[in-house]
């Protein structure tokens, strides 16, 4: 099958632990890896934010990603791309017109309507991962949330006409049922993580002999990172290591760093705090088993591939009963849940974990299981490349209907 996926922002080339790089990136590139190691051809289209950068460039074996002219060839946040969505269909249409795919999958909401546009035109059938959903950015984040004002309703009528929708996560399928989505055309495919580099088994980053609760994230306020801090004061003994952001070397110019330290010294840990930076990915699983607990704590999200990453450590995670991370962590199996925004609560599940050292063991054990058991990426991979060929099926359905 020749699969067209279709990242505006998220290039799988791109270098993680920015505000606008992280676990789409890494989804986009596992998948397309996946699909194409199970014998399909994947062209994966990203936003040109380079002048230098070449048309084309291989990745892996039968991956292809293609920079696509749309607006200017330099960085711009996500939230200000979508004036360029009408060029990068355009380029789309140029590109399929040549070689027409036999699907076209966009992640995220522009990638969506670009590719819905252009499919259109060309003739190809469309499916759509949203990675995250502005409904639920905007009910969490408020006046904050700095998507373009139209996000809403362009979510909601790509639900009601692309072909095959894509969910992560049991919430979301919710969510899209209220925007309008057909239960026929939905599909819950989980996202997955690397078994062969996240291990039980390795390197184990150094530590002091402090318990540990380990943060990988992007250093953005709704990924729940103060709230761990300000959990802190309340479990003695522990020491917070966080993960991601820029370069250490580069942190006090970052905003969110700088706020974060500011909670630290407010509450009195900023001796318990430590901010690594951005770490590379070959370096995570250290990091990880390091740790005596993972945490993700944030206040919306759509998946969580931290958690799953840790769980394929060995290491059980503290998550927020939030989006896909109540699917991936198993209150009581895998980890343990707790609601977001609520550092008390934090505070009292890690007291007692720390407490419970066979608790602590068991956790990561069952993590490392349902891992293995649920979410490699050639599992994941089936999955999507049945909705695919559910998605085709029922187009041709159509079509001859109509015909």
């Amino acid at each position: 099958m020749r699969i067209a996926m279709v990242s505006e922002h998220a290039s799988p080339l791109a270098v993680l632990g920015g505000v606008d790089a992280g676990g789409q990136n890494v989804h986009v590139a596992a998948l397309s890896s996946a699909l194409a190691a199970s014998g399909h051809e994947v062209t994966v289209y990203t936003r040109r934010d380079d002048a230098d950068l070449p048309e084309r460039l291989a990745f892996v074996d039968n991956v292809e990603v293609v920079h696509v002219d749309a607006g200017p060839a330099t960085p711009v946040p996500k939230d200000a791309l979508l004036p360029h969505m009408r060029a990068f269909e355009e380029e789309l249409v140029k590109h399929w017109g040549h070689g027409r795919p036999d699907i076209a999958h966009a992640h995220f909401w522009m990638s969506g309507l670009a590719s819905l546009g252009a499919a259109g035109r060309v003739g190809v059938p469309t499916a759509l991962t949203y990675h995250a959903l502005g409904s639920v950015k905007r009910a969490e984040q408020g006046h904050k949330d700095s998507s373009p004002a139209e996000r809403c309703l362009i979510e909601a009528m790509l639900a009601q006409r692309t072909d095959r929708l894509i969910a992560t996560s049991n919430e979301e399928i919710f969510s899209l049922l209220r925007m309008g989505a057909r239960p026929s055309s939905t599909s819950l495919v989980p996202c997955g993580v690397d078994l062969a580099h996240f291990t039980v088994e390795g390197p184990v980053h150094a530590r002091s002999a402090a318990r540990r609760i380990v943060v990988v994230s992007r250093l953005v306020e709704r990924k729940g990172i103060g709230n761990v801090i300000e959990a802190l004061p309340s479990v003695p003994g522990a020491e917070l290591v966080i993960a991601g952001g820029p370069p250490w070397d580069q942190l006090d110019d970052d905003v969110e760093a700088r706020r974060l330290r500011s909670i630290a010294a407010d509450r009195g840990v900023e001796d318990r705090v430590q901010l690594l930076g951005r770490v590379e990915r070959a370096d995570l699983p250290a990091l990880y088993r390091s740790a005596d607990v993972v945490a993700c704590t944030p206040w919306y999200e759509p998946f969580g591939l931290v958690a799953l990453e840790a769980m394929a450590c060995g290491v059980p995670v503290v998550a927020s009963a939030v989006g896909g991370l109540i699917d991936t962590v198993v209150d009581g199996v895998s980890g343990v849940h707790v609601p977001p925004r609520r550092p008390d609560e934090l505070a009292r599940v890690l007291r007692g974990l720390f407490a419970a050292p066979a608790q602590l063991r068991t956790l990561g054990a069952g993590g490392a299981r349902r891992a293995g058991q649920r979410y490699s990426w050639r599992a994941v991979a089936a999955e999507t490349v049945d909705a695919y060929r559910a998605t085709r099926a029922k187009v041709v359905e159509v079509v001859e209907r109509v015909g």
